[in-house]
Parts: structure tokens; C-alpha cells; sequence
């Protein structure tokens, strides 16, 4: 699922549930479940989500109500993907500086 919301830097719990058409009960309940969801709170206690918590919800959404995980099978593969996030970025790293390498070898013929 694709949520369809305008680009801003924060979104009210009413603007979320409505995009992702779910209560905003459910969304309170998946903040409490998963520690990836972190919306700033106003003054009111009003929560404001960014559109990272965005991204961690349209997955989430994906996982739980489309490819029917538990809430628990969902967490382990949270945890499993942000170690494949971090991982690729190694791998990425590596490769910008064998790639400024061998920049420098082709300079250098």
C-alpha cells in the first residue's frame, strides 16, 4: 500500500488513519508496539508523525494487513531489515571507495 498524503514535515493521527483508511486507535496501537514509530507530541499531547514514521507504517501496514504477519513476526523483521538497511550501507561504502580507486588507477595510465 501506497499512502496518499501531501508532502509535509509532520501529519496529524487523523490525517494517518485516513490515509492508511484505519481508526486512529489502530495507529495508537502500533506507536505503542513498535519503537520505530516516534511522532512528536505537541504541547496538547497531539501526535505529529514525520514522514518516517510514515515509511515505518506503510510498511508495517504492508506486513501486517497484507501479508497477514503477526505483530511479532512483523517486529523480527523490522529488526531484520534495518540490519540489511545498515548492511547495504556498508556495502555501499565499500564500493564508493573501490570505485575512487580505480578512478585514480585510470588517471593515473
Amino acid at each position: 500500500m501506497h499512502v496518499d498524503l501531501p508532502d509535509k514535515l509532520y501529519y496529524s493521527i487523523g490525517e494517518v488513519a485516513k490515509a492508511f483508511d484505519v481508526n486512529a486507535s489502530l495507529i495508537r496501537f502500533w506507536e505503542k508496539e513498535f519503537d520505530e514509530i516516534q511522532p512528536k507530541k505537541n504541547a496538547k499531547g497531539n501526535r505529529k508523525f514525520t514522514p518516517e514514521d510514515i515509511k515505518y507504517l506503510e510498511l508495517i501496514y504492508h506486513l501486517v494487513k497484507e501479508r497477514g504477519f503477526t505483530l511479532e513476526g512483523a517486529k523480527v523483521h523490522l529488526k531484520e531489515e534495518k540490519k540489511k538497511t545498515l548492511s547495504n550501507f556498508e556495502i555501499i561504502r565499500k564500493l564508493q571507495h573501490i570505485r575512487a580507486e580505480l578512478v585514480k588507477i585510470k588517471d593515473n595510465l
